[in-house]
């Protein structure tokens, strides 16, 4: 009889620990998945990329996404950020502060080591050299140095170098004196810019022949005046065109851009110039509209 008591209680005390132990897990597998179902909801609550916004989200939440990325160094997610208020307010009073710090990380994106879907990663070859590199990718040994931060133009057998493949064109508005600079048909970047007086730039579609650092003037009048003389009004680059006489140069009276004073060049800041100088290889093209 006591034999059999103790046989009946033991069974009793396994089938209460079995059901606590099963509750137990019911218990904990309930609370992860209300966790989850927290976790997920913190991580939705804000895009984790600007590509992935969440609907809802105000112009200033993607400002201040803008203003993280950039903080963090995520110069691709900044500048996703600043295409959303873009595309999403157009008619916003803070477009063309959207418009400018978009364009100014195109252009620190575009000297940067980042990868993009139109850079490629090129590994130096015995023989290379920057020059033959950039001919080999159409781009230009500026563009390559800058954006592999190269002190020099040497560059080590096996060494990796970010390279842009991305085709660069030149538009030019002259009702509006505004130069827009493509890459691959997308706005990159736009400068204002002085155009002849008198209607007298040229239209049509040109090329990019020459390029010259520091270039020498050689007035109408005759004669030649040299880089770094106060009267040599071509600035600190020139980028020569198909049509002879004409080019893309920086200034020395900054004041004039954005009017239509030149003898028709396209003239811009020499900041600018030199800028859009490191960008472009010979043959851009270059197109030039009333």
């Amino acid at each position: 009889m006591n034999k059999n008591i103790i046989v009946i209680a033991l069974i009793v005390i396994l089938a209460v620990a079995a059901a606590l132990l099963a509750y137990g897990i019911i218990t904990h597998a309930a609370s992860q998945k209300v966790n989850a179902g927290k976790e997920e909801s913190v991580e939705t609550a804000g895009p984790k990329s600007a590509e992935h916004p969440v609907s809802g989200e105000s112009e200033s939440d993607y400002f201040n996404s803008a203003a993280n990325y950039e903080k963090r160094g995520d110069l691709s997610g900044a500048r996703d950020a600043y295409q959303k208020i873009i595309e999403k307010y157009p008619g916003s009073n803070n477009i063309s502060r959207a418009q400018e710090a978009l364009e100014a990380l195109n252009i620190k994106l575009l000297f940067s080591s980042v990868a993009t879907p139109d850079s490629t990663l090129y590994e130096v070859q015995k023989g290379d050299t920057l020059t033959k590199i950039a001919k080999k990718f159409n781009t230009t040994t500026e563009l390559i140095s800058r954006a592999n931060a190269l002190k020099d133009a040497n560059v080590k057998v096996g060494k990796r170098l970010r390279i842009s493949k991305a085709k660069f064109s030149i538009a030019v508005d002259k009702s509006q004196n505004i130069l827009t600079l493509k890459s691959d048909q997308e706005i990159l970047k736009t400068y204002k810019v002085s155009t002849g007086k008198n209607a007298c730039t040229p239209v049509g579609t040109f090329k990019v022949t020459n390029k010259l650092i520091d270039p020498p003037w050689y007035p109408s009048a005759g004669g030649m005046i040299p880089a770094g003389d106060p009267k040599n009004v071509l600035g600190s680059r020139w980028i020569g065109l198909s049509k002879q006489g004409y080019g893309i140069h920086g200034t020395i009276e900054p004041e004039s851009i954005g009017k239509s004073v030149t003898e028709g060049c396209v003239r811009m800041k020499n900041s600018d110039v030199e800028e859009l100088y490191s960008i472009v290889p010979i043959g851009t093209e270059v197109v030039i509209v009333d």
